[in-house]
């Protein structure tokens, strides 16, 4: 089928900011107007959702922005049924934009008789008739393999890497990257690399879920600036007491950069109180009120690299471009001067 004039933005409820800040880039890159495709997202007295699409669709490139954030279940079937509407209403190609997709943390048996639901949301995605997914910092890159259809996997290293170069320029020697955990060590290496910084790890003894019996730090961190790189920020507890075992092992300052801020129940509570002298986090999830009032949270924006990664996946163009440096600097138009 012929590639439309444009492609098409539509979004759910569960992040109508970040929705419309990728149609606000969009319309800088493109140098048009691009507006979100008016849609009807609504529960019934039930809580069944309706969605009813007020725009021709036939043929168009469509890409649907809705991370599977809290409430993750009603936001994943939000998106479904918007897929599933699109479909019936003969779009081209279906696109999930899923900033933040949720039930990632599930991807893998721990214990007999577990689900592996990161299998099972991909499996729904695709019989939905969704041809393509574009995603941030998955919990676990194989989860990839998870879907039959294309998946590309964004990372907010870059982004971060110039967001550490203008906050810490002058100190870039002192800094320290810090995996908060053995099995984050792979993306702290990777942001290590691109600042040019060595690598610590907190290696942490957890009995049961949410319960951390013992943590140790391998590597000196002395007088150095650490910044603790994750993925995802749930309750803030091991996020916090990493940060207070780096400072006793004689760290200067401790700074977290995650991508993804779940921040349930007390997090942000945890944080504004902890020892961290900043949090930074993306708005792959739509920050709260707490959250964005939090004088030790900063949050950086998603919505030029997300626009960008849509406009090369219309294009039939590279994705992967995006996970340099070089390219991302003038995507952000000057947002970060690197130092």
């Amino acid at each position: 089928m012929p590639r439309t004039s444009e492609p098409k933005l539509i979004s759910g409820n569960a992040n109508l900011p970040l929705a419309k800040g990728i149609a606000r880039r969009m319309s800088l890159h493109r140098g048009i107007n691009v507006e979100l495709v008016d849609t009807r997202v609504e529960r019934f007295n039930d809580g069944e959702i309706f969605v009813e699409v007020f725009e021709n669709v036939r043929g168009e490139d469509m890409f649907i922005i809705q991370p599977t954030s809290n409430p993750a279940n009603d936001n994943l079937m939000e998106l479904l049924i918007m897929a599933d509407a699109l479909r019936r209403s003969s779009a081209a190609r279906v696109t999930a934009v899923l900033p933040y997709f949720g039930y990632a943390r599930q991807d893998r048996r721990t214990k007999a008789r577990t689900p592996i639901t990161a299998k099972l949301v991909a499996n729904m995605l695709v019989n939905t008739g969704i041809e393509r997914v574009l995603t941030m910092d998955l919990h676990a890159a194989q989860i990839q393999g998870f879907f039959d259809i294309p998946v590309d996997n964004l990372y907010a290293s870059p982004v971060f890497a110039l967001d550490i170069q203008s906050h810490f320029k002058g100190r870039m020697d002192e800094l320290m990257i810090v995996s908060p955990d053995v099995g984050g060590v792979a993306r702290a290496r990777e942001l290590a690399k691109r600042v040019n910084a060595p690598l610590a790890i907190v290696d942490k003894r957890r009995e049961k879920p949410g319960v951390i019996e013992e943590m140790t730090v391998i590597g000196n961190v002395e007088d150095k600036i650490c910044l603790i790189v994750d993925d995802i920020c749930d309750t803030a507890g091991t996020l916090c007491k990493a940060a207070e075992v780096l400072l006793e092992a004689g760290a200067k300052e401790v700074h977290s950069y995650i991508t993804h801020g779940v921040m349930s129940g007390p997090a942000v509570e945890r944080i504004t109180n902890s020892v961290m002298k900043s949090l930074v986090i993306t708005d792959t999830i739509a920050p709260t009120d707490a959250i964005k009032q939090a004088p030790n949270i900063r949050i950086v924006p998603t919505a030029p690299i997300f626009a960008q990664a849509i406009l090369n996946i219309w294009n039939g163009t590279s994705v992967s471009s995006l996970f340099e440096g070089e390219t991302l600097e003038p995507i952000y138009d000057g947002m970060y001067t690197p130092g």
